[in-house]
């Protein structure tokens, strides 16, 4: 993929005040993700959204 169609996970997270980093890369996914979840359940962000940054939070995985 290229970098121009990347989504941007931190810099989409710094839009709402969210900074994930605990020295566990696992663990950051579960809170970025249990984040994620809470935004899109709050209706501060839309379901193209959501996707996009669970995508992106899955190919960080990789």
């Amino acid at each position: 993929m290229g970098q121009g169609n990347r989504f941007d996970l931190k810099q989409f997270l710094r839009r709402f005040g969210i900074l994930v980093y605990t020295g566990d890369p696992e663990g950051d996914r579960l809170l970025i993700e249990d984040e994620l979840r809470e935004l899109y359940e709050l209706g501060l962000i839309d379901r193209e959204e959501f996707l996009q940054a669970i995508s992106a939070l899955k190919e960080q995985k990789k």
